[in-house]
């Protein structure tokens, strides 16, 4: 990878560029409106974790009237936070974020950290959420790297099709020699930067012509190369134990009741698999194990949170 270092003027242009184009094209989002809660801002950022915007929309409104604070939501079961995660998938998030409301009533006071080595103490929040909520709660400068900011560092700064399919060192010090100086406009330079990589400089079909660097983008200055990394490993979904466990889960969201073990074996043909899978939900605190062989959603914090993901889907 190319210095982690862009010449002065190149990044002159860059920020004036996409800072103005921002202005004028970037979405109305309820987490971004003045006067929104560093809270709304936090929970925006678990759920937008491999999840479009278009779906969390609804869900982050629902949440936000059922839950306006950390301490509301640390008063409910784990269950009902599962329960009104919906069909967002990866329900492990919904436990994160009980687990982290829970903490911020018992440590903060009821009060989302502002600052982010405290954010990241929070469970479940890594580095890149903490730097997010620092950034567009509080205004912090801090580097903020989702797959939209790699993917426009890539292309425009680097001249890569695509940015490695792992997190590099070096691409954090890229972003990070990007930064404004300016405190306030390093906040809406974070912003700005993923918002280009999902309206204008997307993974497929990245519409070039409106994009507002394009004279400047490397990768474009060089013919728009095709992505000579390693093969890109497509995602699955249908009959992947992600998939059995979706269905376990959604048949207890639906429940008012607990279900029986078989009731839940009987959406999967693969009776392996779903007990797999069965074992697996209740290791990772989303099933609590009744008698009987009856299972409910966990009505007592769990410990199988596990860490937050890296990036989000915009």
């Amino acid at each position: 990878m190319p210095s982690a270092r862009a010449p002065a003027a190149f990044t002159h242009d860059l920020h004036a560029r996409v800072l103005s184009w921002y202005g004028v094209h970037q979405r109305d989002l309820p987490w971004r409106r003045v006067g929104r809660s560093p809270w709304g801002v936090l929970v925006s950022e678990v759920m937008l974790q491999q999840t479009p915007v278009a779906r969390v929309l609804p869900v982050w409104e629902s949440w936000m009237t059922a839950w306006p604070t950390p301490t509301d939501l640390a008063a409910a079961s784990p269950g009902e936070a599962i329960r009104a995660w919906g069909r967002l998938g990866y329900p492990r998030r919904a436990l994160r974020l009980h687990a982290t409301a829970t903490a911020i009533r018992d440590d903060h006071a009821g009060e989302v950290p502002s600052q982010e080595a405290t954010l990241r103490t929070l469970p479940g929040i890594g580095d890149y959420t903490a730097a997010a909520v620092a950034a567009f709660a509080f205004g912090h400068r801090t580097t903020v790297v989702d797959t939209n900011v790699r993917r426009v560092q890539a292309r425009a700064v680097t001249g890569r099709a695509l940015p490695a399919p792992t997190l590099r060192r070096a691409e954090v010090d890229l972003a990070a020699s990007l930064l404004p100086a300016d405190r306030a406009d390093a906040a809406l330079w974070n912003v700005a930067v993923m918002e280009l990589g999902a309206l204008v400089c997307t993974a497929r079909s990245p519409r070039c012509p409106q994009c507002p660097v394009a004279d400047l983008c490397r990768w474009r200055r060089a013919g728009s190369p095709v992505d000579d990394g390693p093969p890109r490993r497509v995602q699955t979904w249908a009959g992947t134990d992600r998939q059995c466990r979706g269905v376990m889960v959604q048949v207890l969201r639906e429940a008012d009741d607990p279900v029986h073990a078989e009731t839940l074996h009987s959406g999967w043909t693969d009776r392996a698999q779903s007990e797999r899978c069965l074992d697996s939900l209740v290791a990772d605190g989303l099933l609590e194990p009744l008698t009987d062989d009856y299972f409910s959603l966990p009505t007592c914090p769990s410990t199988g949170a596990g860490s937050a993901t890296v990036g989000r889907s915009r």
